[in-house]
């Protein structure tokens, strides 16, 4: 990042590490709203940091102070790239600090990021980072891990951006309907009216990347086409991106049939959480068993997200966490 200087006081290594920025229009941007950018770093990572001109100062354990920096400059460098940042980014740019500790990473290294048509999404963990990256590079992911970790949200981000860059026709969202038995019948309204509750979290997903009216003329157009699971079976989905969503919930047959819907020039994201199975006793998930069988097949990609990935509210993540370990202490 050029005209950014970091520089470390000699002496009692509890002195504060100094950074200096170059362009002070950033840096209320970078503070947040009183200072509370700064305020939650500071939570984060045990650390005092003050400011004054275009000059920040750190103060508290040398490693805590050299993450903190790492996660300022990468703040910074989001903003000179014309992004905002909130709350989230900032809990993100800690973890990726956190992650990235030891290691040095050039100053103009382009940042994990993937362009839609509403916005640019930016990995806030180092699984998502490895996730945005295994979803260029292979036909078929599997992300697997508890909700909030952008498992789900960050598939569609990659697809949106391939459908506008025209390297698909169409992007195709699924789900098995598990709760009503992939039986639809019993609910009220028509077909879509049944289905568009339990698909609601890929439709909010596609209006946070696109504009609600392009949505919905690429829905009416088919190059987005959102649907239950059994409306996969018996067809050939090329030039198409297709993601199915709680994956963990199919049986080994419709997990079968979905991955042998891949086309020519398809695509394939496969999220879920085997540790949220809501099949019937006795029923085993299509995805813990895909998992197993697929396990080192070339072109298929596998990423896993943990506890620390979760992206929500910091209390998702004590929430996830906190039952993780009454699992494993009812083993």
């Amino acid at each position: 990042m050029a005209g950014l200087k970091t520089t470390s006081v000699a002496g009692d290594n509890r002195r504060p590490l100094i950074i200096d920025f170059p362009d002070n229009r950033l840096l209320s941007r970078l503070f947040g709203e009183h200072d509370l950018h700064l305020a939650r770093i500071e939570r984060a990572l045990g650390v005092s940091v003050s400011s004054r001109g275009n000059r920040i100062a750190i103060t508290g354990d040398p490693t805590q102070a050299a993450i903190t920096k790492r996660a300022l400059r990468d703040l910074y460098r989001r903003l000179e790239s014309g992004h905002d940042i909130g709350p989230g980014d900032v809990d993100g740019a800690v973890r990726l600090a956190e992650a990235a500790e030891g290691e040095e990473i050039p100053a103009n290294a382009p940042l994990p990021g993937i362009r839609t048509g509403r916005r640019t999404i930016l990995a806030r963990t180092q699984a998502q980072a490895a996730y945005l990256e295994a979803l260029g590079r292979n036909e078929l992911v599997f992300g697997l891990g508890p909700a909030g970790t952008g498992k789900t949200y960050l598939a569609v981000a990659v697809a949106v951006a391939m459908l506008l860059d025209r390297r698909v026709d169409r992007l195709v969202l699924s789900r098995p309907a598990v709760e009503a038995g992939e039986r639809l019948g019993f609910l009220p309204g028509d077909m879509k009216e049944k289905v568009d509750p339990y698909l609601r979290p890929l439709y909010d997903a596609l209006y946070d990347m696109l504009p609600q009216g392009e949505v919905q003329r690429r829905i009416e157009t088919g190059e987005i086409e959102i649907a239950p699971l059994a409306f996969m079976r018996g067809r050939t989905l090329a030039n198409s991106f297709v993601i199915l969503d709680e994956a963990q919930n199919t049986t080994t047959g419709q997990m079968k049939m979905f991955l042998t819907r891949l086309g020519e020039n398809g695509r394939m994201a496969v999220t879920g959480d085997p540790s949220q199975i809501d099949l019937p006793p006795g029923v085993r998930s299509g995805l813990v068993e895909a998992i197993e069988t697929l396990d080192g097949v070339e072109g298929i990609g596998l990423c896993r997200f943990g506890e620390g990935d979760v992206v929500r509210h910091p209390l998702v993540t004590r929430i996830v966490r906190a039952y993780r370990l009454r699992e494993e202490g009812g083993r």
